[in-house]
């Protein structure tokens, strides 16, 4: 039983742990800390006090945190936002914010939503503006370093410290240039022709295009580019086939034709994701209740 004076404890110490348990690193914890690595192993020493465990262990030329630790950065990391939601005022003004939202979006949701948002938001807030960056295959480090705010994706991480909800639900369609040539009728159709889909660097797949090869349907590639708005170019004035989230009938995709699949096929689901820290916070809960509302619009 440690004798330290547990009142010690503050938020720095616990924002220590959750930077040395996730970078498994005392030079990365510091460097990400902005301080010395002198001074992380002297605070952790102080916190192996207080909480009477080692906390990080030797592996190798690293360290690897113990399983208290583990435990006990999940814990800090709900202290972290309960302290946050403390220090912050309950009510404010969104005429007078001056913030930037970061948003990770990939192009399908960047382009159908955040344009939207960023009218909406700057209608009630005129100081607000957006910074968007990939969100590629969405990992909770980006949240957790704040990166970015938010993430829209249909690939929430799991982690015990990021939330998320569903915002809408696709399906997938295929699209073709009516002046090439008719839909699809039968699954020999589709699979007789040339297909051009998505894939992001540096080399992740659409879920749609997964899901077919596991299910062993094999097709007829013949380009890929690096996102959706690269598509249209290759599919207009071929007999190409694309196969992409109807929603983007309205951007993107606008003019060319469109038909279910000949064959049934799950959902594309759609989430807001964030981190733990902004569960409470009103800024934060207004920015997401305004991406709803977008959605909400869109009657998607």
């Amino acid at each position: 039983m440690s004798n330290f004076d547990h009142f010690q404890l503050d938020g720095k110490l616990l924002q220590l742990l959750i930077a040395v348990v996730e970078e498994g690193s005392i030079t990365r914890a510091a460097e990400r800390l902005g301080v010395t690595q002198s001074a992380v192993s002297h605070l952790l020493g102080k916190l192996r006090n207080i909480v009477g465990d080692p906390l990080v262990v030797k592996s190798g030329r690293g360290i690897v945190a113990t399983s208290r630790a583990e435990a006990l950065a999940s814990e800090a990391r709900v202290l972290l936002e309960e302290m946050r939601r403390f220090a912050t005022t309950a009510n404010f003004d969104a005429s007078t914010l001056q913030s930037c939202f970061v948003i990770a979006a990939n192009d399908f949701q960047r382009d159908l939503l955040l344009p939207r948002l960023l009218t909406r938001l700057r209608e009630k807030s005129p100081g607000v503006t957006l910074g968007v960056i990939p969100s590629d295959v969405p990992d909770a480090t980006m949240l957790r370093e704040e990166r970015c705010q938010l993430v829209i994706s249909p690939r929430p991480p799991e982690a015990d410290d990021i939330l998320h909800k569903r915002l809408f639900q696709d399906r997938y369609r295929v699209f073709y240039d009516p002046g090439q040539r008719q839909a699809p009728a039968t699954l020999a159709d589709f699979l007789a022709a040339e297909h051009v889909t998505v894939r992001y660097v540096p080399r992740r797949t659409l879920d749609f295009d997964d899901e077919l090869a596991t299910r062993g349907i094999q097709r007829n590639f013949v380009a890929h580019v690096p996102g959706f708005a690269g598509i249209p170019a290759f599919i207009r004035g071929s007999a190409r086939l694309a196969t992409v989230p109807g929603l983007l009938a309205s951007g993107c995709m606008h003019g060319l034709a469109h038909t279910p699949l000949p064959f049934a096929t799950q959902y594309l689901p759609m989430y807001m994701i964030w981190h733990l820290r902004h569960r409470h916070n009103p800024i934060h809960a207004w920015l997401r209740a305004e991406l709803e509302a977008v959605v909400t619009a869109l009657g998607i």
